[in-house]
């Protein structure tokens, strides 16, 4: 068998499957193409695939099957020896966030330094791929109630999208994420009112968004249900017709 995979082709088939919530053909469909990565030797295909599992099996929160794949994209990075490549990077990202799902936060934390020194080393400061990070890393610093350190990477994260055309959608997630944080932190009661108004900066922000894309339409489904959890009823249903809206055209 050949080396070469159209594994952009692997991609769009799966984006697809994903779209239409059919999460079990997502996985036969990438379980056969990393069957067929390793048939062709293609480690790099086969990493990406690993990543992808990794990701599908902390959505549908199989917890065993997730760190078993996190355990496998991690020896692939060292047996592949690209620990210090860009890919190395996204993959300590992807690893250290399914560890911070299954309430392993303290154990993403290497993870996410390991990501951050390769970003450093080889891209630019306000590479949009350090916002992405940042939040990542913010989130398992909130479980492990560092709040002034999250903070900072969320403000961290601001900084790098805001900078971007297309940045803001990240920015608006960043102010959900500041406002579940400092509802950890506070308490619900007394952190009413700062809640209110980050919800309002990332309403602003979704709002004035105009291109109304397949990833518009991915945020709005991913932050309906913070809106909805804070009581913004109206606004949940708003955002969630939006996606649909979207999601039909295409």
């Amino acid at each position: 068998m050949a080396n070469f995979i159209y594994t952009e082709r692997v991609l769009m088939k799966l984006d697809e499957l994903l779209s239409r919530n059919d999460y079990a053909s997502a996985e036969k469909h990438i379980l056969y193409w990393l069957g067929e990565a390793d048939s062709a030797n293609n480690k790099r295909c086969k990493l990406l695939l690993t990543n992808e599992l990794a990701g599908l099996y902390r959505k549908l929160s199989r917890e065993e099957d997730a760190l078993i794949t996190v355990q496998n994209a991690l020896e692939l990075v060292r047996y592949m020896g690209i620990e210090n490549n860009i890919g190395a990077g996204t993959t300590y990202i992807n690893c250290a966030t399914v560890l911070k799902a299954f309430g392993k936060a303290e154990d993403s934390m290497p993870l996410f330094e390991k990501a951050l020194n390769v970003y450093k080393e080889k891209l630019e400061s306000n590479d949009k791929r350090f916002g992405g990070l940042y939040n990542n890393m913010a989130l398992s610093l909130v479980d492990l109630k560092r709040f002034d350190d999250a903070y900072k990477l969320y403000e961290k994260a601001i900084s790098v999208m805001e900078k971007h055309n297309d940045g803001m959608l990240e920015v608006a997630i960043t102010y959900l994420n500041i406002a579940s944080a400092k509802e950890a932190e506070l308490g619900l009661e007394d952190s009413e009112k700062i809640i209110e108004e980050y919800l309002y900066k990332a309403m602003k922000l979704l709002d004035e968004y105009e291109n109304r894309d397949g990833y518009y339409a991915f945020v709005c489904e991913k932050c309906a249900s913070v809106f909805g959890y804070y009581g913004f009823f109206a606004y949940q249903n708003d955002l969630t017709k939006r996606a649909r809206e979207i999601y039909e055209r295409s």
